[in-house]
């Protein structure tokens, strides 16, 4: 679209949406002031949406060379508001000797902070337009310092740790940013860069006036980055990046600017709205603690996760067209479009994963939709689903400094299988038409999912009021049963059955098939399940079939029943996504104790190695088999396996033929070697450097490969020391000296090793944490590990208040994911008695991350 047209058709959205939001907030009468308390309450939100409009920031920076020395800031702000007959609260969530001295209209008011407010007095201000000039320290919280960067990561209310804001997603500014930095340095912002000067020893960038956004999604990354500039389809593009990789670089470039081109070209037609921001720039930050974060102008990756060399597997490259694809959707889902409330953060998560789902099926060649949709979400919503700390999928909130434990799998992956089942019911048409429509009602605002609900409602006679209360306003998924009465070899009545996991009489509407397989053929009917009973009357007077293979296209959602008979045939199924679909029923039965033991499955799991051939399906497969092995069986099981699983692992690796199979393959071979033979083996690779034939390693591999030999105690010196010397990129450098003391022979030294975590400093690099912490707890390691269970615990609360918000979860699965013990589990049992009126939100992410350890438990007992 020519750029006249697309500023055309921008205003012309604009316009529509400047009188849908003129009663979006609730009416606040006029009473006593808003209390202060910490954080943003949901009140105090309300009333200064109320109250404020048109912010704008005026920042200024003076970023020094070393990280130790502070950050100076000043700041003006502007902004009308329409009643001063109350105190106005700014927040700045940081030390009192941070906030140095604040104006309100030209007069110097007192530099105080107040459960994280400065309070701007009801005498100074105006109605009408109004200035707060601030003189402050910054705070480090949110900056992510390092000795070569830094860069902002404010979401969910982490803008308020930097500098003084009206931090809440509804209030959207502009932002004019001006940074100083040491002279070897470069930026990016939100806004253009329009200025640079250059002193002795330093330089100033000034940026544009950013687009108007909220104040989660202002940002900045300063530093020593590289800068790779490329025309794409007539938009420029800026990537800043660390990597020094160059197989990486030259592997890795073209694909990075070609998928954020198509994942454009995808949005605007989907969409229907040009990309609606004047800039589009992005930047890999090593060890980032998300996979990528939609700052407007100034994209955050993950560095590792865009930057692939020729060894990268099938699944490594869907990974990084998804992200990509996932970061551009939330350009016109969350960015140009916001929730006015973090209650609502899952409608941005889940239109950037739905969209990213369809922008890879095109972006990528040979991808199968169905397949990929059914791997990457559903082992994961179902890990979240069917704990006892489950959430649904939209969560009130009281205020803002809780948001972050709103964010976890049930919004990442639980609401897109729900978005995919809306769209079924209404029709792919249908759906596009009504996210049209709310995208250009609401464009440049905020909404809320009830108001794109009600949109969508008018476009479909389903009751998705009705639809809704159970799929998205409450959590858990069903369990199916089946009936099947037979007379002479055919089908009298085929009946299927729900009911809540829970054991309640909940129904969740939706459609899936089930697949009648007999020895020649299969036939496949679709179930319409809109009640707690439904017979399927399109298999009746149908012959009575060897087995019923359910959920046979991967779109439903529950625990559905597995037959024995299916074993017999699973691997000679041709459909990959019917295997799949097997694949996740039949570890979910075994969860719940249905239908196969641990045991058993690992067995057939096993010989299915050899014979399974997709790709994302052996990947789904090696994965569930490396948790069999290591949190499903007692030690003495694992002994007893141990010889003959790492020899059909190995023999696996030598039949398949597909480089990306066989690096999955060794990577299994990996996880689960404890033999002294399969160590060896292992040891001879990395000291080598010459992976089995047809297996392609790189430097990341072979880190990999070293720590996993040091966790074992491997007999050989120094093996994390010689990798060290390997590597040549610092930021991987400094990632392995992190690691290295958890992975000490030497308990004392994994012992300090944890108790220098609980210093908030020795968390910052969150990612190396869970790196960490995942061998310190690693199962071999356990019997001297589980003393800091209770210490982890109690650190948790903390940790919600210093980390960004999946470290909770992230801190909670890396301690909790590998014991299988009654003594781990009952120190988990005894903090959650001891501390009855602890945080909701936290106690059910402790039952989420301590699921897997509850139900190993009882299923290690069992055998």
């Amino acid at each position: 679209m020519k750029k006249r047209n697309r500023n055309l058709l921008l205003a012309g959205i604009a316009l529509l949406s400047a009188g849908s939001l003129a009663s979006c907030s609730n009416t606040i009468p006029a009473s006593e002031p808003i209390p202060v308390e910490t954080g943003v309450s949901k009140e105090l939100a309300d009333y200064r949406k109320q109250v404020l409009s048109r912010i704008a920031y005026d920042i200024s920076l003076q970023i020094p060379e070393q990280k130790q020395q502070p950050i100076l800031g000043y700041e003006t702000i502007t902004f009308r508001l329409s009643d001063n007959s109350r105190p106005l609260q700014l927040d700045f969530k940081e030390a009192p000797d941070h906030l140095k001295q604040v104006w309100l209209n030209g007069k110097q008011l007192e530099a105080k902070l107040e459960n994280e407010h400065i309070l701007l007095p009801a005498k100074a201000l105006k109605v009408g337009e109004n200035e707060v000039k601030v003189e402050f320290i910054a705070g480090d919280l949110s900056l992510n310092r390092n000795e070569e960067y830094l860069y902002t990561l404010l979401v969910p209310d982490r803008a308020r740790t930097v500098l003084p804001v009206f931090d809440q997603p509804n209030l959207k500014a502009t932002f004019k940013l001006s940074l100083t930095l040491p002279k070897d340095w470069n930026a990016l912002a939100n806004g253009a860069l329009v200025d640079s000067t250059v002193a002795e020893n330093s330089k100033s960038y000034t940026f544009a006036i950013s687009d108007t956004i909220p104040t989660y999604l202002f940002s900045f990354a300063a530093g020593k980055f590289k800068h790779v500039q490329r025309d794409m389809r007539g938009t420029t593009m800026h990537f800043y990046h660390r990597e020094t990789d160059q197989a990486k670089l030259r592997e890795s470039m073209d694909p990075i600017f070609q998928l954020h081109s198509d994942a454009l070209v995808f949005l605007e037609e989907y969409t229907q709205i040009p990309y609606p921001f004047q800039k589009f720039d992005f930047v890999a930050i090593p060890d980032f603690q998300y996979g990528g974060m939609e700052h407007v102008g100034a994209i955050q990756y993950k560095a590792s996760t865009l930057f692939l060399d020729e060894t990268a597997t099938k699944d490594e490259k869907i990974a990084r067209s998804n992200l990509i694809a996932h970061e551009t959707a939330h350009m016109w889902f969350g960015d140009l479009v916001t929730m006015q409330w973090f209650d609502d953060v899952w409608m941005k998560e889940v239109f950037a994963n739905f969209m990213a789902d369809k922008v890879t099926q095109v972006a990528l060649e040979n991808t199968n939709y169905d397949m990929k949709f059914l791997v990457d979400h559903f082992p994961a919503a179902y890990s979240i689903d069917r704990t006892s700390g489950a959430n649904p999928i939209r969560q009130p909130l009281d205020n803002l400094q809780d948001a972050g434990s709103l964010y976890g799998g049930i919004i990442y992956h639980k609401a897109p299988i729900m978005m995919r089942q809306l769209e079924r019911l209404m029709g792919e048409d249908e759906l596009r038409k009504g996210l049209q429509e709310y995208l250009k009602t609401y464009a440049f605002q905020n909404a809320t999912w009830p108001d794109l609900i009600k949109i969508l409602d008018a476009r479909t006679p389903t009751d998705l009021q009705q639809w809704n209360q159970v799929w998205v306003n409450e959590p858990g998924r069903p369990v199916f049963t089946h009936e099947l009465k037979a007379r002479n070899g055919k089908i009298e009545q085929l009946r299927v059955s729900q009911k809540g996991e829970d054991g309640s009489d909940r129904v969740w509407p939706q459609f899936f098939e089930i697949a009648l397989v007999y020895p020649d053929r299969m036939e496949e009917l679709t179930v319409d399940m809109t009640n707690e009973d439904v017979v399927v009357e399109t298999a009746a007077g149908k012959e009575v079939p060897q087995f019923i293979l359910f959920n046979s296209t991967g779109q439903g959602y529950g625990v559905f029943p597995v037959d024995e008979a299916m074993l017999q045939r699973l691997y000679t199924l041709q459909d990959p996504v019917q295997r799949a679909s097997a694949y996740i029923n039949l570890y979910e039965n075994m969860l719940n104790g249905r239908s196969l033991t641990p045991q058993q499955l690992l067995s057939f799991y096993q010989k299915g190695l050899t014979q399974e051939q997709e790709e994302l399906n052996i990947k789904l497969l090696t994965g569930q088999l490396s948790d069999l092995y290591w949190v499903f069986l007692s030690p003495a099981q694992r002994q007893q396996q141990a010889a003959q699983l790492e020899q059909h692992v190995w023999q696996a690796l030598q039949q398949h033929q597909a480089p990306n199979v066989k690096k999955l393959l060794f990577k299994t071979y990996q996880s689960v070697a404890t033999s002294k033979e399969a160590q060896d083996r292992l040891y001879q690779v990395w000291q080598k450097q010459e992976p089995p034939t047809g297996v392609k390693l790189n430097e990341d591999d072979y880190t990999s490969l070293a720590l996993a030999l040091a966790v074992r105690d491997y007999p050989a010196q120094s093996i994390l020391q010689q990798q060290l010397t390997r590597i040549q990129n610092p930021d991987r450098k400094k990632r392995l000296e992190f690691l290295m003391p958890a992975l000490s022979a030497d308990v004392q030294v994994r012992d300090a090793f944890f108790a220098s975590l609980k210093d908030a400093e020795n968390r910052e690099k969150e990612s190396w944490v869970a790196s960490a912490l995942g061998y310190l707890h690693h199962p071999l390691r356990a019997q001297t590990s589980e003393k800091y269970l209770p210490q982890s615990l109690e650190l948790l609360a903390e940790i919600q208040r210093t980390g960004d918000i999946f470290f909770p979860f992230n801190w909670l699965r890396a301690t909790l994911g590998s014991y299988q013990t009654t003594t781990a589990a009952q120190v988990v049992r005894d903090f959650l008695k001891a501390n009855q009126n602890y945080n909701p939100k936290l106690k059910a992410k402790i039952l989420q991350a301590s699921d897997d350890l509850f139900r190993a438990e009882k299923l290690v007992q069992q055998q």
